[in-house]
Formats: C-alpha cells, sequence, structure tokens
C-alpha cells in the first residue's frame, strides 16, 4: 500500500517548532522532511503546504501565527488597472529562496526518499492577490482581466517550480484548491488551460507534477482536471475517490482522502484505522491509489493519530 500524507505541520510541531517558526526556516524545514523520511513509511516526502509563499513574493500582506497556517490579508490585484501594473516577481522573492534552500538541504543529507517541493496553483493563487470573494466577480464581471492576472501568475509560477527543481526537487504537489469551488466551466475557462502549461513546463518522466485540488467540484469537472496531464491527482474528502479512479487516466496516481480535521485531527487511533480501512476496501484494488490525507493535516494533530495513520495500512 502506497502512502503519501501532507503532514510536515504536525511532524514540526513533534520535533518542538511552532508554525510561526517553522515557515520562516529552511533548516527547520529540511529538519522535518528529513525526519518524515527516516522514520514513517512514507513513499515520498512532500514539502510543506504553504500556500502564502507565492503571493508574498508578489508583495501581497501575510499574517503569520504560531499555530496557525499563514494567511494572505487583504487586496493586491483586484481591478485591471492593479493587474496591469503587477510585476511578476523574481522565483528566488521573499521567502521563495527558503523554500528552494529546504528542498537542496534535505537533498544535501541523502535521505533516501523522494522528495516533492510545494507550490501553489496558478488560479489559487490569483485568488490571493485578488482577494478571493472578488475573485468571484472577476469571472463574472472582468474575465479578461481574470485572465490578465493568470498569465502573471503563471509565469512566475514556472519559474519558480523550475527554481524547486534546480535545488534537488525530486518532483513537484502543486495545491490548486480554489478552482474546486467554482463551475466546472469555470475550471475549464481559468484554472485547467494553466496548469496544463505548467505541468508542460516542468514535468518530466523522472520529475512528476501532483495535482492537489480538495473541492467539492472535482468530480463534475474531472475531464478538464484529468486532461490537464499530470502524473497523480490529489483530492480532498469530499470527493469520491472511487468514482475518480473509474475516471483516471491509465497510469496516473490517484491520491487520498481522509479528512484531516475531523477524522485526523479530532478522531481517535481506533477511528482513524477504521477510516483507513473502510477507504481501502473501496479503491485499494486500483493499482494506481495511494492512501493520502485529504489536504495538509493540521498541526494540533495528536501524534497517536499521526502514527495511527501511518501504520494502519501496514495491517
Amino acid at each position: 500500500m502506497k502512502l503519501l500524507p501532507v503532514l510536515s505541520f504536525p511532524v514540526a510541531r513533534k520535533l518542538g517548532h511552532t508554525v510561526g517558526e517553522f515557515v520562516k526556516s529552511a533548516d527547520l524545514q529540511a529538519e522535518t522532511m528529513a525526519w518524515i523520511a527516516r522514520n514513517l513509511p512514507v513513499d515520498a516526502v512532500l514539502g510543506p503546504m504553504d500556500l502564502s509563499v507565492e503571493a508574498e513574493a508578489f508583495g501581497a500582506t501575510v499574517r503569520f501565527s504560531e499555530n496557525e497556517v499563514p494567511v494572505v490579508t487583504g487586496q493586491l490585484a483586484g481591478d485591471e488597472d492593479a493587474v496591469a501594473e503587477l510585476a511578476v516577481p523574481s522565483p528566488d522573492a521573499g521567502r521563495c529562496a527558503m523554500a528552494a534552500e529546504a528542498i537542496s538541504k534535505v537533498k544535501a543529507t541523502d535521505v533516501g526518499k523522494r522528495v516533492f517541493g510545494g507550490m501553489i496553483g496558478p488560479f489559487s493563487l490569483a485568488g490571493r492577490l485578488a482577494d478571493v470573494n472578488e475573485m468571484m466577480f472577476l469571472l463574472m464581471d472582468e474575465p479578461e482581466t481574470v485572465h490578465a492576472l493568470l498569465e502573471k501568475t503563471t509565469a512566475f509560477l514556472a519559474s519558480y517550480g523550475a527554481s524547486l527543481l534546480a535545488a534537488g526537487a525530486d518532483g513537484l504537489f502543486m495545491a490548486e484548491p480554489l478552482a474546486g469551488v467554482i463551475s466546472p466551466a469555470a475550471l475549464e475557462e481559468f484554472s485547467a488551460p494553466y496548469v496544463r502549461r505548467l505541468v508542460e513546463a516542468l514535468q518530466t518522466a523522472q520529475r512528476p507534477l501532483y495535482y492537489h485540488n480538495c473541492g467539492n467540484s472535482v468530480v463534475k469537472a474531472s475531464d478538464a482536471i484529468f486532461a490537464q496531464g499530470a502524473a497523480g491527482y490529489h483530492f480532498g474528502n469530499a470527493v469520491d475517490l472511487a468514482e475518480m479512479l473509474q475516471k483516471a487516466p491509465e497510469g496516473a496516481l490517484v491520491m487520498g482522502n481522509i479528512n484531516p480535521v475531523s477524522v485526523l485531527a479530532q478522531g481517535s487511533p481506533d477511528t482513524i484505522r477504521e477510516a483507513v480501512r473502510t477507504l481501502v476496501e473501496k479503491c485499494g484494488s486500483y493499482p494506481n491509489f495511494v492512501l493520502s490525507s485529504g489536504c495538509d493535516i493540521p498541526a494540533s494533530t495528536p501524534w497517536e493519530n499521526v502514527e495511527a495513520f501511518c501504520t494502519a495500512p501496514l495491517g
């Protein structure tokens, strides 16, 4: 049974680091990824799912706290003029250089497992720059402005993803959750073409790109999502994973999707093992199924719950 959970934050907490410390330190991130590789039965290690890094590189304001993931605040590019003036940053702007450094450091220690760099998707980044609520109006009223913004987010993500690969990442894990809350038609127009461009620019046979979407419109948009060409797809607990496995292209991994909050963070080892057993009964016969959390596991998750999840597939 393949296992690929998203668990940087609870491991960082186990190692004595607050979220606020962890998201600002290449050394702590490298330490955490190396610990995961050496101490948990995972098939690869994912970089932190911190979806504020790229928006901060553009100049967005980010609110940090000790126990919660960083949050983008305010609005940087909410209209046509602001988008036109928005500069595409260097791939080492802000904490982007730190993320690449963390990859380089953990790869230098030869942990014996593949290490994936984490990055946001183009539409989700655009939403953080425009403000998520404003983006929903722009989709209807100013689609040209949205496409102009997406050109800039995609250009930046192409260079940023390349910098993570140059630092030694064995692949990329791209989170595009905002695309999961818009209609399938909107996803097909405003997310999928730009994701595909990034897949074509960054993915190779040796360095796959995995796509994450935890929205509830995923099943209806499955054709557009799978046409993006990623080597693997990671879905949230709102999705019927067995249905997605039936629809998936041959050879593409389908990963997920134990609820990270109600099951992993708030459940017990026994309820976690039962949830894993139920999911494996539904999906375990598919050779491309990979057991994972539906999204990033909260830092506050009790460690015994993390252990139960990681060891459940071993029986």
